[in-house]
């Protein structure tokens, strides 16, 4: 009997690591835990090697540096980001619900995220002054996860105003930005909603050239 489970230990042994995540996986499901929950300066490489179980010889060749790995992790986070927005807009075609998303996003997830905000906007923080080129491209990153919020935002008022809204997308955005600040100061989404109210309110005005 003995000699039987230990055959069958064996033979479970290789189907786990067949299962396994790849390394790169790994170290990104680790990155992303630590990063989001603790920040990304604070977190050294051998801590995230210990929580991935993954060689430091592994992350230098398929990432080359931590630095690579926080753009990788950044990267993941948008593509994730832009997924979950178009999921929850596929089944609407009304623009102001279109936008009016990206608040019930933040609504809807940052409690279980314990309102730690915008993981671009904390990264950035974190780099106020790059000192390499990769740290310039880490706060690239963040730039361009927000850059692509603008230029979305701006799109959809544009094809409900019929001219250019980038200014009403930067003052959306500001709401955004603000709610969630709030809520992470005051761990509620009570300043999220507000904020969807504001964007409700900018979105329900009449546009600019209107005249009665």
């Amino acid at each position: 009997m003995a000699n039987s489970s230990a055959s069958a230990s064996k033979k479970a042994a290789p189907a786990r690591r067949r299962n396994r995540p790849s390394p790169r996986q790994r170290l990104l499901d680790a990155a992303t835990k630590l990063f989001t929950e603790e920040g990304i300066r604070v977190i050294g490489i051998d801590r995230i090697l210990r929580e991935a179980d993954v060689a430091k010889a592994s992350l230098y060749s398929l990432l080359g540096s931590k630095d690579n790995l926080v753009i990788a992790y950044l990267e993941r986070l948008d593509e994730e980001y832009r997924q979950r927005w178009e999921e929850r807009v596929s089944e609407t075609d009304e623009v102001d619900a279109q936008i009016l998303a990206f608040f019930d996003m933040a609504i809807d997830e940052e409690p279980a995220k314990d309102f730690r905000g915008s993981p671009f906007f904390n990264a950035a923080s974190e780099y106020p002054r790059p000192e390499t080129e990769s740290e310039e491209r880490i706060v690239a990153t963040c730039r361009k996860h927000r850059e692509w919020m603008h230029s979305t935002l701006a799109e959809l008022l544009r094809r409900k105003n019929g001219y250019d809204s980038s200014s009403e997308a930067s003052q959306l955005l500001i709401f955004l930005d603000g709610g969630l600040a709030g809520a992470r100061f005051e761990r509620s989404a009570t300043p999220l909603i507000t904020a969807r109210e504001l964007a409700a309110q900018l979105l329900g005005e009449p546009p600019a050239d209107y005249s009665i």
